[in-house]
């Protein structure tokens, strides 16, 4: 490993502001660029100075801030297992620093900076949960992190380099939507002296809950230490009054008894050896004991013991939670009880989000179940706050959404599952305009059918001589390119270049890929024709470059005709068949007709006539779809009537 900071490819891209692709590009165009130094095969690591000399010898720009050069010294301190360790103590050298900045200013001078600076962090941060592992023994590194804070601040210092973190172990660390953890909070956490997250990771509801208004107090706790630690700092850089501890929260309470005014909670799913064994007759169970595999019924009774009486619960759940037969005698038991108030559908195949409020002594029990799905909604997530406040108020639900009364749940199967008891509303006003673009698409699917006439012969309409697309090349009456580009990227950059992509071309969509500027690309002009391994069609238009699998036949448009050669390599590339264990045919030795221009023209006309027709076929099938949709669920919700 070298002793160098590091630099992934992700790393590379960002610094010199372009996308991966492009990184991919030059790595595989470039014999000098820098050999990996450490990481591994598919994810290698290459050392910052030799890539930082490489974009200055190719005059490419490239910004390393601060605070990357923070980061960068982090990954060189420490592997990617032990990142978070290292990190912790970062965190808490900044508390220190908030707390006492006068003795950071002179400690900073001291030679001994290196042997006194643990101490005096410990000090500083007695009582607050203590990362796990060594003090990196590392005085550049605190005195990069000090002079990063004057930019960012020792909060935004923290947050940029725990989001360089979560990047790295985006696959092991499932942290809460941003835009979720905001509806939960909104929901339930307004006014709420006391917010508490028992499976709190990273702490990303609780900085939520707080930024809701929810706290002062604000409580905590998760299964790793790492992310525990992490949590909490991040709460009291932000100033929060914080709580959070390490542990198995269904094991190992850490707030036995505790009540907060509000629970927020998206725990863990699916985890078997949730400890079903060891909490048999736990006072927590008050709806029934969880199943041994629905660990998430656990996770619901545990966040209402936690909670005062009238206070509430946002829980995300799997999709299966509202219909499993295993929970259903907790689910009945739960709505028996007026302590599940809603179940909505976020995204399609999950989460669900529960909202429950504990029941008070003598409370009055709601008759209705509200459900609603915001997976295919316009609105979104804000129709389930919209719903949810709906409900409260006594208003109208919005669409989307319905109350349902409890006494229709309570039956053999109590399937809470939003989808099961909304019907799908129509939009009937749509009806005619959809009725209208379906008839106009069936006109001219209609109108674009060429008059072919069959021979009495057999055919074919030619002397049978033919050539091959090879052979036209060799004579120059076209140019065949071939795309150089091996993956497409999403636009990351203001000059970057639209690809038109395998997809495009079958779709007969416009340029949907972008990857950088980079010698060897293939651009497209309107008149060209480009081939797939299973097509092929003529440009309308140019600008774009070509993408993976695709080639490029540029024709003379004096001597060959573009829709001619197009039409004849469909058939051999789509519609002929292949001799067996062909994969796909070779484009080259691909066949056309010897024809005069004025022959190819006439040809061509009606190959470019049956593509419209092939186009048309689609439109018309999603326009017929559509039309179909929208007048079954009319006529179904009473929207629509047949005339007369």
């Amino acid at each position: 490993m070298s002793q160098d900071a590091t630099v992934n490819a992700g790393d590379i891209a960002r610094l010199a502001e372009v996308g991966r692709a492009a990184v991919s590009n030059w790595r595989r165009r470039y014999e000098d660029f820098p050999q990996p130094v450490g990481g591994t095969a598919s994810s290698p690591l290459f050392s910052l100075p030799e890539v930082e000399a490489w974009l200055r010898r190719y005059g490419k720009s490239y910004a390393v801030s601060p605070g990357d050069r923070v980061w960068q010294r982090l990954r060189q301190i420490a592997d990617d297992l032990r990142l978070g360790e290292v990190l912790g103590h970062v965190g808490a050298f900044l508390l220190y620093r908030r707390r006492d900045p006068d003795g950071w200013a002179r400690l900073s001078q001291a030679p001994d900076l290196a042997e006194r600076l643990p101490d005096a962090v410990a000090a500083a941060t007695t009582g607050l949960p203590r990362p796990p592992g060594d003090d990196p023994a590392d005085p550049e590194l605190f005195r990069q992190v000090a002079a990063m804070t004057e930019r960012y601040g020792d909060a935004g210092t923290f947050e940029f380099l725990c989001e360089r973190y979560v990047e790295v172990h985006s696959r092991r660390l499932s942290l809460t939507r941003p835009d979720v953890a905001a509806l939960m909070t909104r929901l339930v956490c307004p006014g709420a002296s006391s917010v508490l997250d028992p499976a709190c990771g990273l702490g990303t509801l609780l900085i939520s809950a707080a930024e809701a208004g929810g706290g002062p107090r604000l409580l905590g706790q998760d299964a790793g230490e790492v992310p525990a630690v992490l949590a909490a700092l991040r709460l009291l850089l932000r100033g929060r009054d914080a709580v959070v501890a390490a542990g198995d929260a269904l094991r190992h309470d850490a707030f036995p008894g505790g009540q907060a005014d509000a629970v927020v909670c998206d725990p863990p799913f699916n985890e078997r050896a949730w400890g079903h064994e060891e909490l048999v007759g736990d006072p927590r169970w008050q709806y029934g004991m969880p199943p041994r595999g629905e660990p998430e019924l656990a996770w619901v009774q545990h966040c209402l013991a936690h909670v005062r009486p009238g206070g509430l619960v946002a829980v995300l759940m799997p999709s299966a939670a509202a219909s499993r037969r295993p929970g259903r005698r907790i689910r009945a038991n739960l709505l028996r009880a007026g302590a599940l108030r809603a179940v909505a559908t976020l995204s399609a195949g999950g989460p669900d989000l529960w909202l429950l409020r504990r029941p008070e002594q003598g409370g009055r029990r709601p008759g209705t179940l509200l459900v609603a799905d915001a997976s295919d909604a316009e609105a979104g997530l804000e129709l389930v706050e919209a719903a949810w406040h709906a409900s409260l108020s006594g208003r109208d639900q919005p669409g989307g959404s319905r109350s349902v009364p409890i006494i229709d749940l309570l039956d053999d199967e109590v399937d809470l599952s939003p989808a099961r008891h909304l019907t799908p509303h129509s939009d009937a006003r749509r009806y005619p305009a959809a009725r209208d673009r379906f008839e106009q698409a069936a006109g001219a699917l209609l109108a674009a059918i060429p008059d072919l006439e069959v021979l009495a012969d057999g055919g074919p309409d030619w002397d049978g001589s033919q050539t091959s697309v090879a052979e036209l090349a060799k004579a120059g009456l076209l140019a065949v390119h071939h795309s150089a580009l091996r993956e497409v990227g999403e636009r990351d950059r203001d000059d970057a270049v639209p690809v038109l992509t395998v997809d495009d071309l079958l779709s007969a969509g416009p340029p949907s890929g972008w990857t950088a500027p980079a010698p060897g690309l293939v651009r497209v002009r309107a008149g060209d024709v480009v081939a797939s391994p299973v097509t092929a069609r003529v440009a309308d238009t140019g600008g774009a470059v070509l993408g993976p699998q695709l080639s490029l036949l540029r024709p003379d448009p004096e001597r060959l005709d573009p829709e001619f050669l197009a039409g004849f390599l469909r058939f051999t590339l789509g519609g002929a068949r292949p001799h067996l264990g062909s994969s796909r045919a070779d484009l080259r030795r691909a066949r056309v007709p010897r024809l005069p221009l004025p022959g190819q023209r006439t040809y061509g006309g009606a190959f470019r006539r049956l593509l419209a027709v092939e186009d048309g076929l689609r439109e018309a099938a999603a326009l017929g779809d559509e039309l179909a949709r929208i007048g079954l669920a009319g006529l179904a919700d009473g929207r629509l009537r047949p005339r007369g």
